[in-house]
């Protein structure tokens, strides 16, 4: 065990284990005699004095008993234990005081406690990584970003400043080779921008990886960690972020294709309709995918996997829990997105406002010459609202994948264990007012 993220190396704990039974019921550990069930009491040959007898009512709940939970954890309630309440069925009486609904103190030696994580603490625990190690989060954005922009800027500055091809897509009497010229035009500039984009992302992504996953168990890390950690992940990284829209984009076309066929057997009217209905289901499976995917970047440069391997690491680490994922991925996208378009849209219209045609002439432009101050300006704006969503998509995603094997691998033990505390899955079975073993 140390302090590195290899903490999250899927040796210690198998991804498909069962989870703690919370039921009530006898597990495996009762039957064999290894936690043999409470055999009936029997009455004393020595009793106490009539004064030491409680009064009815008053008397101190029984002791804690560990039941099977995790590491130690005390079983009852959802997620082994976790509130210290008593499990469905399992409700002390009134008079034996407040301690049923207590909650046990989480450690918490980072940005987040060791137990399983709501939205808001994920989404929290984004924010404080960012606040907490500033120097070396922003840095990092704000580098990738830098660089990102200025790619983007001088290859629409010079390689794709081509206003007479993307002129003609606004020509009604343009031919179909200018028509088709201006189309592969426009294709190419947005797939190379796309490209340049899609590294810089890659890049920060991999690095704000390395950054959260030392930041929940309290160990900063410099830039040059960062890299060294992320580097050998990279190729691999830059081929599953390439092979996820590639397998949207073969279910979409999949789905579209019987209505394509339809077209091009001469039912225009009927492939048209069958290929939109077809490519609309087809979405909605890709989306069921790409969540199921979703956890396989951190699962890649935490674990150390292959592309293949960390996929089906994420798969059953979803597995479950689909509509939650998806519901934090969703949230953390539109709080990136209301944020990055508060920073860039007034940059943009400062852009437009400061280039030769002014506003009017932006809007009224095919986009294919924007001139060199309407790039400068808007790539300042986008420089500065990257370096803000950099961290917050990477660290929500990196927060619930941890979430995630916390709630089903007690991955906190280990994140304890890596942040220095030796009896942290010891103390909280002895703590007070837990819910008693079954």
């Amino acid at each position: 065990m140390n302090d590195t993220p290899g903490w999250a190396s899927p040796g210690s704990a198998p991804s498909g284990a069962k989870e703690p039974d919370t039921s009530g019921t006898p597990g495996p550990a009762d039957q064999d005699g290894a936690n043999p069930p409470e055999q009936p009491s029997k009455w004393s040959k020595e009793q106490p004095p009539p004064g030491q007898w409680s009064a009815p009512g008053a008397q101190a709940p029984p002791p804690a008993v560990p039941g099977p939970g995790r590491g130690g954890r005390p079983s009852g309630g959802q997620n082994g234990g976790y509130g210290g309440r008593p499990a469905p069925g399992q409700g002390g009486p009134a008079g034996w005081g407040g301690n049923w609904g207590h909650q046990p103190a989480a450690a918490r030696p980072g940005v987040i406690p060791l137990r399983p994580l709501g939205v808001g603490e994920i989404l929290d625990g984004a924010v404080s990584t960012m606040r907490s190690y500033w120097r070396t989060v922003l840095g990092i954005s704000l580098t990738v970003a830098v660089v990102t922009q200025v790619a983007v800027i001088l290859l629409q500055g010079f390689v794709l400043d081509d206003s007479a091809d993307t002129e003609a897509l606004n020509d009604p009497s343009a031919t179909v080779g200018e028509l088709t010229r201006a189309m592969g035009s426009t294709l190419l500039s947005s797939g190379l921008v796309l490209l340049v984009t899609l590294l810089g992302t890659i890049v920060a992504t991999a690095l704000l990886t390395s950054v959260t996953s030392r930041a929940v168990i309290g160990k900063p890390v410099t830039t040059s960690e960062a890299w060294r950690d992320a580097r050998p992940q990279l190729a691999k990284l830059f081929g599953l972020t390439l092979l996820l829209p590639l397998i949207a984009v073969a279910i979409m076309g999949a789905g579209a294709l019987p209505g394509l066929l339809a077209m091009a057997a001469g039912s225009h009217d009927g492939g048209i309709a069958l290929a939109v209905l077809g490519a609309f289901a087809a979405g909605f499976v890709a989306l069921w995918l790409m969540i199921r995917f979703s956890l396989a970047s951190p699962a890649l440069m935490l674990e150390k996997q292959g592309i293949l391997k960390s996929m089906r690491r994420s798969a059953k680490l979803v597995r479950g829990s689909w509509w939650r994922v998806f519901g934090i991925q969703l949230l953390a996208t539109i709080i990136a997105n209301i944020v990055a378009s508060i920073i860039v849209i007034p940059f943009a219209v400062l852009a437009a406002a400061l280039s030769g045609d002014g506003f009017a002439g932006f809007l009224d432009s095919s986009g294919g010459n924007l001139g060199w101050t309407f790039l400068i300006v808007s790539g300042i704006g986008s420089v500065i609202g990257s370096m803000i969503t950099f961290p917050i998509t990477a660290g929500v995603t990196v927060l619930l994948y941890i979430d995630r094997r916390i709630r089903r691998e007690a991955l906190d033990l280990d994140l304890a264990r890596a942040a220095g505390l030796q009896d942290y899955g010891t103390e909280a079975s002895n703590t007070s007012g837990t819910t008693p073993g079954s």
